[in-house]
Formats: structure tokens, sequence, C-alpha cells
């Protein structure tokens, strides 16, 4: 008995020193995580086409272009990535299709080609939400 209550304190007191010394290192500090204006303005854009892909395929008045898609072509963007003559080119591109989608006889077609233009781009700058725009499509 005397040596089950040894072994118990013993494995209590080395719990108890291992504890301490967990509480006396320095912690990671937690850095949050700020999303860039170019990603918020990318996700302002998502959420704005599931709302017209809705409205086109219920047949509903498509409302006119948002002029705050324009800020593509300033947004910053995260760090690390960089605007070059490919973004600059393929936003003029996105811009225009995505304003003919407002105009078009057609603007289920219109609006697909404005996807096919977005995935064109990810594929070669940010391939990580292209599943995401795929599901954009009209069917």
């Amino acid at each position: 008995m005397r040596i089950l209550l040894f072994a118990l304190s013993v494995l209590f007191v080395s719990c108890t020193n291992k504890s301490e010394e967990k509480e006396a290192q320095p912690k990671e500090e937690f850095e949050m995580y700020e999303i860039s204006e170019m990603a918020g303005l990318m996700e302002q854009m998502y959420v704005e086409n599931t709302r017209l892909k809705e409205r086109i395929m219920n047949n509903d008045s498509l409302g006119k272009f948002p002029e705050y898609f324009n800020k593509i072509e300033k947004a910053t963007f995260t760090k690390g990535k960089e605007r070059d003559d490919f973004f600059n080119t393929n936003a003029q591109t996105f811009l225009q299709l995505q304003a003919e989608i407002y105009t078009a006889k057609d603007s289920k077609k219109a609006f697909n080609e404005m996807v096919d233009q977005c995935i064109t781009c990810h594929e070669v700058k940010c391939g990580g939400p292209i599943m995401r725009i795929k599901k954009l499509y009209i069917k």
C-alpha cells in the first residue's frame, strides 16, 4: 500500500511540474489574418454574381452593372502577389464581359463567358477559388 501511495504521489508531482513548465514557456503570438482589398473585392463580386445568376435563371430584371467592380483596376493584392500585365489585361476583359451581361440578348451565354474569363485568369494567378467559381456556371 505504501508503495502504491508513493508511486501515485511521484506521478502527481511529476505531472504538476510538467504543467508548470508548459506555462512558463513563451506562448506563440496569434496573428489575425487580414483579407486584402483584392480578396475582399473578389468575395463581393462572387456574391453579386451569385445573385445575378439567380436573376438570369428566373428571367428577372438584371438591374445594372455594379460600378464597384471597377475597383479591380486599383485594389491592393494579398502580400506576395503583384499586379502585372497579365492581370491587368484579364481584369479589363472581365469588366467588359461583366458589363455585357446586362445588355446581351442571351444573358445566360454572356454570364457563362464572364465565368470562363474568371477561370482563365485564376488558372494563372490564384488557382484556389476555381472550383468555387465553376459553381457560378448556368447550365
